[in-house]
């Protein structure tokens, strides 16, 4: 159902100042010609600075359509490589949007499980130099998906995807995305994905409250 295009990791580096203070980030990720260790909950050679938001069990991997960054080169009319949207794995043939929450993707010996999309912050736009970007990624929606980690093993370019297991609950990284940040009637269609990351399910909880 689709292939790896490109496996990337970034460094910790210095993207900017915020507050004062350098401001770091590990969401520059350049493609690189190896294949990467995936286990526990985190790429292995990859930076994650901001962990209380980055990383952790349910966002352990980030991936992003090859499809949609094409997209966005023509709205914004520049080039970008794969990665530059903090991506570790930048995909080809499946459409990141349509996914279903809980969706496991075999990659070789890995096996991912769809759990969340990614909700734009401030370091997005600081990274591609574009103070409007928050606003223009979430009203694109085209938010890529987060994967948690079921089977650890590595992975490399070329290397085919699998949908291995699909819910039948049918909610998707779209309506979750719209739930989130444009359409607050939709949170409890949202929650009756038991496999979305409790950072987002805690707040749409919160608003049926």
């Amino acid at each position: 159902m689709g292939v790896v295009q490109t496996v990337n990791v970034g460094e910790r580096k210095i993207i900017g100042e915020r507050r004062g203070h350098p401001w770091w980030s590990g969401i520059d990720k350049r493609p690189v010609d190896r294949r990467l260790e995936i286990r526990d909950d985190h790429v292995v050679g990859d930076a994650i600075v901001a962990t209380d938001v980055h990383g952790g069990p349910d966002k352990a991997v980030y991936a992003y359509a090859s499809e949609d960054t094409l997209w966005w080169e023509a709205v914004l009319g520049r080039d970008l490589w794969a990665g530059a949207f903090g991506e570790n794995l930048t995909l080809e043939g499946l459409d990141c949007t349509s996914s279903v929450i809980g969706d496991r993707l075999r990659i070789g010996p890995l096996l991912l499980e769809v759990s969340q999309p990614r909700i734009p912050c401030a370091t997005l736009a600081k990274h591609l130099g574009d103070p409007t970007m928050v606003k223009r990624f979430a009203h694109a929606r085209r938010p890529g998906i987060y994967l948690r980690i079921i089977e650890p093993g590595d992975v490399g370019a070329g290397d085919t995807i699998e949908l291995v297991d699909r819910p039948d609950h049918g909610v998707t990284i779209e309506l979750v995305n719209e739930a989130v940040l444009h359409d607050h009637s939709l949170a409890a269609r949202a929650l009756e994905a038991p496999e979305l990351a409790e950072s987002l399910a805690a707040p749409l909880r919160e608003r049926l409250a």
